[in-house]
Parts: C-alpha cells; sequence; structure tokens
C-alpha cells in the first residue's frame, strides 16, 4: 500500500468529529477545509501548492474573510489552472455560506486577533483555530484559553507558524517554500508526529525527520507564548491515541514546566508509545525565560530521560537518536515503510522564474520616461504605465486617437480606485481631528469600521525605507508653514500603523492633503468655513488631477515618438473563467 493511499484509506476511516472527543480526534484530515482570516495571499498560495503536491481532490481553502474591502473574489493557482476564492467582508457571510470549514487561520494583527478569534467562537462548525500574531497580552491569551476550552476548540498559537499534516493539510507557512516540503517529503505521510514550540525549529524537525525515518504524521508548532493555546500533552495525547503515530518526539525549550507533565504521563504510562525528546535554550520567545531551576533545559533533559523518554547527549545528535528508535521500531514490524511514490510538479510561478532568468517574456509596452520598478522611481512624467489612467492613454494614442482625447480617456479612470486619495485623506484626518479622537482611538474606529485609512500605506516605501517625496514635503512644510496641527496628528496615526507594517507609512498623497488642510486653515486667507468648504468641493484632488494631466500627456507623446502601433493584449495574460459545459461543448 502507498503512502497515498494509506492517508485517504485513513482520513475516510475517520468518525465524524464530535466536540466531546477533543483530546483524541485527529485535527486535520485531507478533506480538512479552512477559512484564512486575512489578505494573506502567499500563504494561501502555499497552502494550495501543498494541497496540490498532496493530490489532494479539493482546494483546503474555501474563503477568505477580509473586513477592509467589499465581497469580492480572488484569483490563485490549483496545479496549473487559475481557480477563484471568494473574500467576505462579514466572518458570518463566509461561515454561513461554507458550512463545510472547520478550520480558520487567524492572520489578525496582534490588535485584532483577540476579537476576531472571539467572533470564530461564536460558530461552532469551527473546531480548531490557528493564532499566527505575536505579541498578543497573555491576559487576553488567558481569556482565549478559557473560552474554548468551553466551546471545546482547539487552538494553536498564538505566536506560532502553525502546523502540518503530510499529505492532508497545512497552516499558512508551516514547512517553507516548496523545494523545502519536496525535500522532507511533506506530500505524503510517515509514522513520527512531532510537537514543537518554535516554527523555525518545527521546520528544522521536517528535516531531521524526514532524514531519519520514513517521514512525519504530523506537526505542530505551539507557539512561543507563555500561555499557548494547546500544550505539547494536548498534541502528545493525540499522537498517543492515533494508531498510525509510531513514535513522537518533543522539542521544548528553556521556561515553563509543560515538560514536566510529560515526564509524569510516561511515568504513568499515559505515553506508551516511543519519545524522544529534547529541550533546547532558545531566547527570543515569551515564554522562553527560565524562572527557576527547574525550567532550565538541562533539569528538563535530565527529568524527560529520567522519566524514560530516549534524550540525547545534545541536540547535534537528536537525529541519529530519532534514526536509532525508528530502525528498532521497523525491525520489530511496528512500522512497515510504504513504497515511495513522487509528487506532481507544481508549476514555477512566473515571478520566480523571471527572477531567477530561466524565462523571457515580450514586453507588452515600451516607455522611454519613467521607471517605477525599484526602490526610487525614476520618471520624467507620471508614476509610469502601469497604473490605470497612463495605461488607458498609452492604449489610446496606440489606436491613432489625438492628445485631448488620449488625454481625456485616461482622466475618465479617476476615481475611488485610482486617485481620490487626497480628498479621502483630508476628510478622514481632518474629521477625525476636529473630533479629537486620539490617534489611537482613530485608528481603533477605522479597524472597526472595516475602512483603510485613507493616505497610509505604500507597496514599496516603508518606516526603514522612507518616500524621499514624502520627505521634502513633510520637512518643507514643518518649517515653513505657521502651524501643521493635523499633519502632526497625521504623523501620530503613522506611528500606531507602522508598529502593525512598517509599510503603513503616510503617503503622498496622505501628505499633501493634511498639508493642504493645514495651509487652508492657517495661512490667514480664507475662515474655517471656506477652507472646509475647499476641502467639501474636492479642491484638493485636483492637485492629483493637475498632476496626472502632465503626466499623461508626457505618455502620449513618448508613445507616438516611438512610434507603437495598435495594442491588443495577449492571450496568455487572460484567465478565460467560462462554465465547464461551455469548454466542453467547444
Amino acid at each position: 500500500m502507498n503512502a497515498l493511499v494509506k492517508c485517504n484509506e485513513e482520513s475516510q476511516q475517520i468518525k465524524p468529529y464530535c466536540k466531546g472527543d477533543a483530546k483524541t480526534a485527529p485535527m486535520f484530515t485531507n478533506t480538512t477545509r479552512a477559512i484564512i482570516w486575512g489578505m494573506q495571499n502567499r500563504a494561501i498560495q502555499s497552502m494550495l501548492d501543498f494541497d496540490f503536491v498532496c493530490r489532494r481532490n479539493e482546494p483546503s481553502v474555501v474563503a477568505i474573510i477580509y473586513p477592509f474591502t467589499g465581497d469580492h473574489k480572488q484569483k490563485f493557482y490549483w496545479g496549473h489552472k487559475e481557480i477563484l476564492i471568494p473574500v467576505y467582508k462579514q466572518m458570518k457571510d463566509a461561515m454561513n455560506k461554507h458550512p463545510d470549514a472547520d478550520v480558520l487561520v487567524n492572520f489578525a494583527s496582534l490588535r485584532s486577533a483577540y476579537q476576531s478569534t472571539v467572533d470564530t467562537l461564536e460558530f461552532p462548525q469551527i473546531r480548531t483555530i490557528a493564532i499566527i500574531a505575536e505579541g498578543i497580552p497573555e491576559n487576553y491569551t488567558r481569556k482565549l484559553i478559557k473560552l474554548a476550552n468551553q466551546k471545546k476548540v482547539s487552538i494553536i498559537g498564538p505566536a506560532t507558524v502553525g502546523g502540518v499534516k503530510p499529505g492532508c493539510f497545512k497552516i499558512g507557512n508551516t514547512g517553507g517554500m516548496m523545494d523545502n516540503i519536496l525535500h522532507s517529503k511533506l506530500y505524503r505521510p510517515g509514522s513520527v508526529a512531532y510537537v514543537s514550540r518554535s516554527g523555525g525549529m518545527s521546520n528544522e524537525l521536517n528535516n531531521i525527520i524526514s532524514k531519519a525515518t520514513d517521514g512525519v504524521y504530523e506537526g505542530v508548532a505551539i507557539g512561543g507564548d507563555r500561555y499557548p493555546g494547546t500544550t505539547f500533552m494536548d498534541h502528545i495525547m493525540r499522537y498517543q491515541a492515533d494508531d498510525s503515530v509510531k513514535m513522537i518526539v518533543l522539542l521544548g525549550e528553556v521556561g515553563g514546566t509543560e515538560e514536566y507533565d510529560v515526564c509524569k504521563a510516561l511515568q504513568t504510562k499515559q505515553i506508551t508509545k516511543p519519545l524522544v525528546a529534547w529541550c533546547i535554550v532558545q531566547f527570543g520567545h515569551a515564554g522562553s525565560c527560565a524562572n527557576t531551576n527547574k525550567e532550565t533545559a538541562t533539569a528538563k533533559n535530565e527529568a524527560l530521560k529520567g522519566a524514560g523518554a530516549h534524550v540525547p547527549d545534545s541536540f547535534d545528535y537528536l537525529g541519529d537518536l530519532i534514526q536509532n528508535v525508528y530502525e528498532q521500531l521497523v525491525k520489530q514490524g511496528h512500522i512497515i515503510p510504504a513504497p515511495e511514490v513522487p509528487p506532481p510538479t507544481v508549476p514555477m510561478d512566473y515571478n520566480w522564474a523571471r527572477e531567477l532568468g530561466l524565462i523571457r517574456k515580450p514586453a507588452s509596452f515600451m516607455t522611454s520616461i519613467c521607471d517605477e520598478r525599484g526602490q526610487e522611481l525614476i520618471y520624467a512624467a507620471d508614476h509610469g504605465p502601469a497604473v490605470s489612467g497612463a495605461h488607458n492613454t498609452i492604449v489610446c494614442a496606440r489606436a491613432g486617437k489625438d492628445l485631448v482625447s488620449s488625454l481625456v480617456s485616461g482622466l475618465l479612470t479617476i476615481g475611488d480606485r485610482f486617485g481620490g486619495a487626497l480628498d479621502g485623506a483630508a476628510k478622514m484626518f481632518s474629521e477625525a481631528y476636529d473630533k479629537g479622537m486620539h490617534p489611537a482611538e482613530f485608528v481603533n474606529h477605522m479597524r472597526n469600521k472595516g475602512q483603510l485609512i485613507m493616505g497610509i500605506g505604500h507597496r514599496v516605501k516603508s518606516i526603514n525605507n522612507p518616500d524621499q517625496r514624502v520627505k521634502i514635503v513633510k520637512e518643507f512644510v514643518i518649517a515653513n508653514f505657521p502651524a501643521t496641527p493635523l499633519l502632526l496628528y497625521a504623523l501620530e496615526v503613522e506611528k500606531l500603523t507602522t508598529s502593525k507594517k512598517p509599510n503603513l507609512i503616510l503617503n503622498v498623497d496622505g501628505v499633501i492633503a493634511c498639508a493642504f488642510v493645514d495651509m487652508l486653515r492657517n495661512c490667514g486667507s480664507f475662515t474655517s468655513e471656506e477652507a472646509q468648504e475647499y476641502i467639501n468641493i474636492g479642491a484638493i484632488n485636483s492637485l492629483f488631477v493637475l498632476g496626472r494631466s502632465i503626466g499623461f500627456i508626457g505618455h502620449y507623446m513618448d508613445q507616438k515618438r516611438l512610434k507603437q502601433g495598435l495594442y491588443r493584449h495577449p492571450w496568455d495574460d487572460i484567465s478565460y473563467v467560462l462554465p465547464e459545459q461551455y469548454n466542453n461543448d467547444n
């Protein structure tokens, strides 16, 4: 029997999950379906690629919850073809439309993770929640653990990379990139289950176990916080109850006393399967601090060895010891290694292949006036041909239209999605400031409304790689304007948003909008009512339209000078999403 068939048959034989069996029921199978909280496209694609090499019949990700956009569909790859996964603004909509989902992977920030997890626990269909965020206050975590225990829901994390069940399911970025997943043979089940605190060390365990044995059956990183949602013993007892697990590996660390619960379980024969254990000196986790000698790695390793665990002399010999125990189990007939089945090939992403220099593709556009690809923009006009306004202007110019027609074509794309951030930022910041809202209150208010803060965020720039345009405007305004209360307020907001993600900076639209409001209100030429009227009628966005008009004219002239012909979009850049019946009939 090959490894894939073994996994499929075992998954089909599993009894329907009962909340009362939470301690021993399998967390994941090859039919596990998950909902993702947060727009984490790279992690989701990683999960889908894992599903594909495991030969799952269906993707494990059924929906995404993202409060900051309206309901829509997001495109991902399933092997060679593209699929659409729905995105919901409201959690209740995702749950109601996907009742088969029983896992939620929570990528919310530390400020949102608590409330979003509490909200999730209101839906009985969810039986496992993985919380990725670090830095959640310990009192919040303890409340979550208490509530989850009442609901009989298992929490992995917080501060975790997640877990993996080879051949069945993986959480987020667990296991690393595809080359590491294939190298560690995580596409099919082995006989060894492990539990670790560290996500980074769990990836190392995947490699060690794959070299020393027939591979990983399941692995969970419980997270580095002092109060993890599930403990070593929670997972070890699941492994003890699972007949497919033949041996267990525990990777502990300094701090806490959980390992002593494992010692007691070994001594009382609650754990009867071979257990290989090692505690490392791992500083950096919130829970990795020895308050007493008992919490040191040395004391724990001695206690585990005394209780009957297999403990190496050092971490360097962990793989050798795992291999020795495994080979004994093979000799005794407890493990019968399955024949190796090569996994299907996952196509390499175009961007990655291009970065490696493996492919080349002819460009659809030519431009000689700008380059927006690097860390610093290089342009003589506009920001480049990739935005909708410049794109429309270029297409119109290449269709042989005149300057005014081409310019108007580009300007007509300016709206809520392209442009408008100047007016939006001015209104948002000024309304919050005028109401006397503290910057933290403003940020929380916008998050609770599920709205993005206009004028905050950049695709490339960050607090560590500042936008020079913002720097120049900010320094000029502070040095020369009589007063800059709104700009200073926005900079306080930036301190909060960049603590969440470094690229959530006050961008060029945001800094211009706030500076323009400060100028109108404090230059002495307008009353407060007149200043507000200019803001309301869209005067600030006129700066955007003016600058873009100059840029679009530049693109028109550039295309005419380069003598570019009629543009037709390439077929291979279009997803033809048609009904299956239509495809079959044609």
